[in-house]
């Protein structure tokens, strides 16, 4: 349109607080905020509404001018996000962008070189730790990087880490000196006020709960443990990877070290009695380069680690107890530690070592060629070893040979100790004992107890055993039938039915009191005990 007429533009300038209504196309210029303003003019002259409207300059705050409705267009049409088309939800874009936290926002720069430790930790005290209004914590996001550490990050109660996949996120623990070692972490759980160890939950601080960590590795140059989850309840870990330092050679030469100076982990647990970790779960992870996937001797309960890799280590998981035989729940380490659905490969000794410990179970999990070999041709070790009973290896697949298994090592070892009490495993109404160890005495002249069966649970059942006495060798089945319960007679029928290879010099027997039928035995004097090895089996 044609100008018609121009007025001499005035202008003001002022502090921000002291900024009154302009006149139309008046300039206002803040000095202590360095923003510009001009007059809307009136109604009368066209327009919409009087006041003031900011000019746009490097030191405007476009989060508070501007507006933002969610409207996803990208599907073809605008979300209704109001009770009406005519009134959406409005919020500042301040307000949406502060939805996701990123470490950037607090100064971490994930170019690999730079120090980002103290960043990364301000970041999570901020979001987790300064507060206890549960508004502010938000996921704290790890764009794609190389995050290069040179202390322990300690990731707190109700965090959530989330970065953008484990090839992309990358948090690496990187010093120039020669810190490390045993005892020293890439990352450490600890509680809302970011105490840590026997610390965790005094002054009224929540111990490690409701953490999440999803699509980043954590990796160390140096000798260190990776990722301590100490006294932690209700956690998960997504898609994460773990990794050490060492490759197949260094864990294969002859100067590696897994039980002292090289003896770093992927995944360590930590509890105390008031605060046992328990439910926590690895989905989709991989421990890699290390001696140890997870090791621990700690009392833990409820841990699973499903859908995941082990690969390049010295051993895949190994459970210990703190004392062995344990006196009190503490000593009695992991519980109802649960390994399903993994591949192991490339581990110099055993995929899964369960020590003296008991309750935990191995299931549908895959060994390939390269376990418990030393990284050679052929077996040093079985792949799986129990050395207690009560614990489970069920539908577990493994690349070693039955060639293999003869001349060498089995797939699985079940130690077990005369104290066990054993378990077994129920289809149906047919049950499969998993096995027992017996130690029988020599020159046991007087019938003595083996184990006792109540007949109200099963009147018929098999015992299936292997007698080894020196070099002598049985290996048979008794069927034993028991007479009714209500019989004055307490009678039982039993049939042994066994081959051996020269006499061993034991004889087996029944006899049935009450309810309790009583499998015994008796033996000759030959200077030598035997070692019975036995599982029943029966129809419920």
């Amino acid at each position: 349109m044609a100008i018609l007429q121009i007025s001499r533009i005035t202008n003001r300038k002022g502090l921000t607080e002291n900024l009154p209504q302009l006149d139309g196309a008046e300039f206002g210029w803040c000095t202590d905020s360095r923003r510009l303003f001009i007059g809307n003019g009136t109604l009368g002259e066209g327009a919409p509404l009087v006041g003031n409207t900011e000019i746009l300059t490097e030191f405007s705050d476009i989060t508070v001018l501007s507006d933002y409705t969610y409207t996803d267009i990208a599907v073809g049409y605008a979300a209704q996000t109001g009770p009406t088309a005519s009134d959406p939800v409005v919020r500042s874009v301040q307000a949406k962008l502060d939805d996701q936290a990123s470490v950037r926002d607090f100064g971490a720069v994930g170019n690999g070189t730079a120090d980002d430790t103290e960043a990364i930790n301000r970041a999570m005290f901020q979001l987790y730790c300064r507060e206890t209004n549960t508004q502010v914590r938000r996921s704290l996001f790890f764009p794609a990087g190389t995050y290069r550490i040179t202390g322990t990050l300690l990731i707190p109660t109700f965090a959530k880490l989330m970065g953008e996949g484990a090839d992309c996120t990358i948090i690496l623990f990187d010093t120039d000196d020669s810190s490390g070692g045993p005892g020293t972490y890439v990352a450490r759980f600890c509680d809302n006020q970011q105490q840590t160890g026997n610390d965790i939950g005094n002054n009224g601080a929540i111990p490690p709960r409701n953490i999440e960590i999803s699509s980043m590795t954590f990796a160390t140059e140096n000798v260190a443990d990776i990722c301590l989850v100490d006294r932690a309840t209700q956690c998960w870990f997504s898609s994460v990877n773990f990794r050490g330092p060492f490759s197949a050679a260094g864990i294969a030469a002859v100067g590696f070290d897994p039980t002292g100076n090289d003896n770093i982990a992927a995944v360590r647990f930590q509890s105390s009695v008031a605060n046992v970790c328990d439910q926590i779960t690895f989905d989709r992870c991989r421990f890699t380069n290390c001696a140890y996937g997870v090791a621990t001797s700690a009392q833990i309960r409820g841990i699973t680690v499903t859908n995941s890799e082990f690969r390049t280590l010295y051993q895949g998981i190994n459970l210990q107890a703190s004392v062995a035989p344990p006196t009190s729940p503490a000593q009695a380490g992991p519980t109802g530690f649960r390994v399903v659905h993994n591949i192991f490969d490339n581990i110099y000794l055993q995929g899964i070592l369960f020590g003296t410990v008991n309750l935990n179970a191995s299931a549908y999990n895959i060994f390939y060629t390269d376990v418990a070999q030393a990284f050679g041709s052929q077996p040093v070790s079985p792949v799986v070893v129990f050395v207690y009973d009560n614990n489970l290896s069920v539908g577990d697949l493994f690349a070693r040979t039955d060639q293999q298994v003869n001349l060498y090592y089995p797939r699985i070892q079940i130690v077990g100790t005369a104290a066990d009490t054993g378990s077994g495993i129920q289809l149906g109404h047919f049950y499969q004992d998993r096995g027992r160890i017996f130690t029988m005495a020599d020159g046991q002249a007087a019938p003595a107890q083996i184990f006792q069966i109540n007949t109200n649970n099963s009147r018929t059942f098999v015992m299936s055993y292997s007698i080894v006495r020196g070099p002598l060798l049985r290996h048979g089945s008794l069927t034993v039938v028991s007479g009714p319960s209500d019989d004055s007679s307490n009678t039982t029928s039993y049939c042994d039915d066994y081959t051996e290879n020269f006499d061993v010099g034991v004889t087996l027997t029944t006899i049935k009191i009450g309810d309790l039928l009583t499998v015994q035995y008796t033996t000759t004097a030959l200077g030598t005990t035997a070692t019975l090895t036995y599982s029943l089996s029966y129809l419920t």
